[in-house]
């Protein structure tokens, strides 16, 4: 299950994605259209910016823009940022050691099954195709 930071995190992206890309939102902007407290979205939106996803601006005329076009988003890249590994078990995240049961373990095809799954799609929808919806 995905917390509300990493689907908050989406609808940021969409708001950003739907604005002028060569304006700084406000932040307290993105906080009224989506109805997210803006104390909350501080934290997001500095997850997001460390991760290069978005850039921000302080003072008079700043806020936040996306740092690329829609389209070169996936939504796995901005859910992993926020949420970590959508690996559904351990030993297949990103790093992981190798498990002592790999060679014997009767339920990792399916796991891996499912995680290729969930990867194709995460990371093949666009945050263009949220905002086009």
């Amino acid at each position: 299950m995905f917390s509300t930071k990493g689907r908050y995190a989406l609808r940021v992206m969409i708001d950003l994605a739907q604005q002028n890309p060569d304006e700084y939102v406000p932040l307290k902007d993105i906080a009224e259209r989506q109805d997210i407290s803006k104390k909350y979205l501080e934290i997001i939106v500095k997850d997001l910016v460390r991760g290069k996803l978005i850039a921000g601006v302080s003072g008079k005329g700043g806020g936040y823009k996306l740092t690329k076009s829609p389209e070169e988003y996936s939504v796995g890249q901005i859910i992993e940022l926020l949420e970590g590994s959508i690996a559904p078990v351990a030993c297949l995240a990103k790093d992981a050691k190798k498990c002592p049961r790999e060679e014997v373990c009767k339920t990792l095809p399916m796991w891996t099954e499912f995680y290729e799954l969930e990867k194709d799609f995460f990371f093949n929808k666009k945050l263009s195709d949220l905002v086009n919806s």
